[in-house]
Protein backbone atom coordinates (compact mmCIF):
# COMPACT_ATOMS: atom_id res chain seq x y z
CA UNK A 1 0.00 0.00 0.00
CA UNK A 2 1.39 3.02 -0.59
CA UNK A 3 0.11 6.81 0.58
CA UNK A 4 -1.93 7.59 -2.64
CA UNK A 5 -3.76 5.31 -0.76
CA UNK A 6 -4.30 7.86 1.82
CA UNK A 7 -4.43 10.45 0.27
CA UNK A 8 -7.44 9.38 -2.18
CA UNK A 9 -8.26 7.33 -5.00
CA UNK A 10 -5.39 6.95 -7.11
CA UNK A 11 -4.65 5.57 -9.93
CA UNK A 12 -3.29 1.91 -8.07
CA UNK A 13 -6.25 1.65 -6.46
CA UNK A 14 -8.58 1.74 -9.12
CA UNK A 15 -6.22 -0.54 -10.92
CA UNK A 16 -6.12 -2.93 -7.81
CA UNK A 17 -10.41 -2.89 -7.96
CA UNK A 18 -10.62 -3.44 -10.96
CA UNK A 19 -7.65 -6.33 -11.51
CA UNK A 20 -9.35 -8.19 -8.23
CA UNK A 21 -7.32 -10.93 -7.16
CA UNK A 22 -4.85 -10.86 -10.42
CA UNK A 23 -3.34 -7.34 -9.12
CA UNK A 24 -1.78 -8.56 -6.17
CA UNK A 25 0.12 -11.59 -8.87
CA UNK A 26 1.11 -8.79 -10.91
CA UNK A 27 2.73 -7.08 -8.69
CA UNK A 28 4.39 -10.30 -6.82
CA UNK A 29 5.84 -11.35 -10.43
CA UNK A 30 6.96 -7.68 -10.98
CA UNK A 31 8.95 -8.37 -7.97
CA UNK A 32 10.36 -11.00 -8.58
CA UNK A 33 11.77 -9.68 -11.50
CA UNK A 34 14.50 -7.80 -9.41
CA UNK A 35 17.13 -8.08 -7.82
CA UNK A 36 16.94 -8.79 -3.97
CA UNK A 37 18.82 -5.45 -3.18
CA UNK A 38 16.50 -3.40 -5.52
CA UNK A 39 13.35 -5.52 -4.29
CA UNK A 40 14.53 -4.39 -0.48
CA UNK A 41 15.06 -0.77 -1.41
CA UNK A 42 11.91 -0.64 -3.27
CA UNK A 43 10.26 -1.81 0.44
CA UNK A 44 12.09 0.02 2.61
CA UNK A 45 11.01 2.98 0.44
CA UNK A 46 7.27 1.83 0.08
CA UNK A 47 7.51 1.37 4.33
CA UNK A 48 8.69 5.28 5.10
CA UNK A 49 6.03 6.53 2.22
CA UNK A 50 3.47 4.88 4.10
CA UNK A 51 4.59 6.02 7.69
CA UNK A 52 5.06 9.49 6.49
CA UNK A 53 1.33 9.60 4.74
CA UNK A 54 0.19 7.92 8.29
CA UNK A 55 2.13 10.62 10.53
CA UNK A 56 0.37 13.57 8.00
CA UNK A 57 -3.16 11.62 8.41
CA UNK A 58 -6.25 12.13 10.76
CA UNK A 59 -6.87 8.55 12.20
CA UNK A 60 -10.27 8.71 11.60
CA UNK A 61 -10.19 9.82 8.19
CA UNK A 62 -11.96 7.33 6.11
CA UNK A 63 -9.90 6.26 2.58
CA UNK A 64 -11.57 3.89 0.30
CA UNK A 65 -10.33 0.51 0.23
CA UNK A 66 -10.96 -2.63 -1.59
CA UNK A 67 -14.09 -2.00 -2.54
CA UNK A 68 -14.92 -0.20 1.14
CA UNK A 69 -13.38 2.40 3.00
CA UNK A 70 -11.07 2.42 6.33
CA UNK A 71 -9.24 4.75 8.64
CA UNK A 72 -5.75 4.60 9.30
CA UNK A 73 -6.94 3.71 12.77
CA UNK A 74 -7.80 -0.21 11.49
CA UNK A 75 -5.59 0.12 8.18
CA UNK A 76 -2.57 0.29 10.72
CA UNK A 77 -2.91 -2.98 12.68
CA UNK A 78 -4.47 -4.99 9.74
CA UNK A 79 -1.41 -4.47 7.99
CA UNK A 80 0.69 -5.57 11.10
CA UNK A 81 -1.88 -8.54 11.53
CA UNK A 82 -1.04 -9.31 7.01
CA UNK A 83 2.76 -8.81 7.76
CA UNK A 84 2.72 -10.78 11.12
CA UNK A 85 0.60 -13.54 9.19
CA UNK A 86 2.71 -13.71 5.97
CA UNK A 87 5.62 -14.10 7.81
CA UNK A 88 4.25 -17.09 9.76
CA UNK A 89 3.98 -18.24 6.05
CA UNK A 90 7.89 -17.79 5.34
CA UNK A 91 8.31 -19.43 8.86
CA UNK A 92 6.31 -22.49 8.42
CA UNK A 93 7.65 -22.96 4.74
CA UNK A 94 11.24 -23.50 6.20
CA UNK A 95 10.52 -25.30 9.59
CA UNK A 96 11.60 -22.69 11.81
CA UNK A 97 9.32 -21.52 15.10
CA UNK A 98 8.18 -18.20 15.10
CA UNK A 99 8.67 -16.83 18.51
CA UNK A 100 5.56 -14.88 19.94
CA UNK A 101 5.71 -11.66 20.65
CA UNK A 102 3.63 -8.48 22.67
CA UNK A 103 2.42 -7.44 19.36
CA UNK A 104 0.34 -10.32 18.72
CA UNK A 105 -1.98 -8.28 20.90
CA UNK A 106 -2.68 -6.68 17.69
CA UNK A 107 -3.64 -9.34 15.68
CA UNK A 108 -5.46 -11.15 18.61
CA UNK A 109 -7.81 -7.70 18.94
CA UNK A 110 -8.71 -7.78 15.25
CA UNK A 111 -9.28 -11.54 16.08
CA UNK A 112 -11.94 -10.53 18.32
CA UNK A 113 -13.27 -7.27 16.52
CA UNK A 114 -13.48 -9.55 13.74
CA UNK A 115 -16.10 -12.32 14.88
CA UNK A 116 -19.00 -10.67 13.33
CA UNK A 117 -16.69 -10.63 9.88
CA UNK A 118 -16.19 -14.29 10.61
CA UNK A 119 -19.77 -15.37 10.73
CA UNK A 120 -20.74 -13.22 7.94
CA UNK A 121 -17.68 -14.50 5.51
CA UNK A 122 -20.01 -18.06 5.67
CA UNK A 123 -23.15 -16.48 5.19
CA UNK A 124 -24.29 -17.04 8.73
CA UNK A 125 -25.72 -14.20 11.61
CA UNK A 126 -23.72 -13.23 14.19
CA UNK A 127 -24.34 -14.30 17.78
CA UNK A 128 -25.62 -11.52 19.87
CA UNK A 129 -24.57 -13.28 23.13
CA UNK A 130 -21.46 -12.10 24.39
CA UNK A 131 -18.41 -13.59 24.19
CA UNK A 132 -15.58 -13.77 26.73
CA UNK A 133 -12.08 -14.25 25.28
CA UNK A 134 -9.17 -14.78 27.34
CA UNK A 135 -5.70 -14.87 26.20
CA UNK A 136 -2.59 -16.14 27.53
CA UNK A 137 0.20 -13.87 26.40
CA UNK A 138 3.88 -14.55 25.38
CA UNK A 139 4.91 -13.03 28.88
CA UNK A 140 2.52 -14.96 30.54
CA UNK A 141 -0.11 -12.06 31.26
CA UNK A 142 -3.93 -12.41 30.16
CA UNK A 143 -4.95 -10.35 27.61
CA UNK A 144 -8.85 -10.77 28.13
CA UNK A 145 -12.09 -9.24 26.03
CA UNK A 146 -15.86 -8.99 27.29
CA UNK A 147 -17.88 -9.65 30.15
CA UNK A 148 -16.26 -12.07 32.65
CA UNK A 149 -19.78 -13.80 33.09
CA UNK A 150 -20.13 -14.11 29.66
CA UNK A 151 -21.34 -17.70 28.88
CA UNK A 152 -19.69 -17.99 25.38
CA UNK A 153 -15.77 -17.98 25.97
CA UNK A 154 -12.82 -18.84 24.31
CA UNK A 155 -9.42 -19.64 25.89
CA UNK A 156 -5.92 -20.05 25.22
CA UNK A 157 -2.67 -18.67 24.09
CA UNK A 158 -2.72 -15.52 22.63
CA UNK A 159 -0.53 -17.17 19.45
CA UNK A 160 -2.83 -19.65 18.76
CA UNK A 161 -5.58 -17.07 18.84
CA UNK A 162 -3.50 -15.83 16.14
CA UNK A 163 -2.74 -18.68 13.91
CA UNK A 164 -6.60 -19.38 14.04
CA UNK A 165 -8.23 -16.23 13.27
CA UNK A 166 -5.38 -15.36 10.88
CA UNK A 167 -6.24 -19.14 9.47
CA UNK A 168 -2.90 -20.33 9.51
CA UNK A 169 -4.06 -23.24 11.64
CA UNK A 170 -7.22 -24.64 12.17
CA UNK A 171 -8.69 -24.78 16.02
CA UNK A 172 -7.83 -28.86 16.01
CA UNK A 173 -4.01 -27.51 15.89
CA UNK A 174 -4.22 -25.09 18.76
CA UNK A 175 -4.36 -25.66 22.54
CA UNK A 176 -7.60 -23.29 22.06
CA UNK A 177 -10.94 -23.94 23.86
CA UNK A 178 -14.52 -23.05 23.24
CA UNK A 179 -17.19 -23.14 26.03
CA UNK A 180 -20.34 -22.84 24.66
CA UNK A 181 -22.08 -23.67 21.12
CA UNK A 182 -21.48 -20.26 19.30
CA UNK A 183 -17.71 -20.13 20.80
CA UNK A 184 -17.32 -23.48 19.22
CA UNK A 185 -18.74 -22.29 15.74
CA UNK A 186 -16.54 -18.86 16.18
CA UNK A 187 -13.16 -21.08 16.37
CA UNK A 188 -14.50 -23.14 12.94
CA UNK A 189 -14.78 -20.01 11.03
CA UNK A 190 -12.56 -17.11 11.98
CA UNK A 191 -10.95 -15.23 10.14
CA UNK A 192 -9.53 -11.44 10.48
CA UNK A 193 -10.06 -10.96 6.54
CA UNK A 194 -12.93 -12.04 3.83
Amino acid sequence: MNSQCIAGPGSELKRAEAEGGGHADKAAAAGATLSRSALLDEWRAGRAELAAALRDTSWDHAFPWSMSEVTPALMTPLRLMETWAHGQDVFDAVGVTHPPTERLQHVASLGVLGRALSFAAVGLAAPAAPFRIELTAPDGRIWAWGPEDAAQRVEGGADDFCLCVTRRRPRSETDLTATGEDARKWLEVARVFL
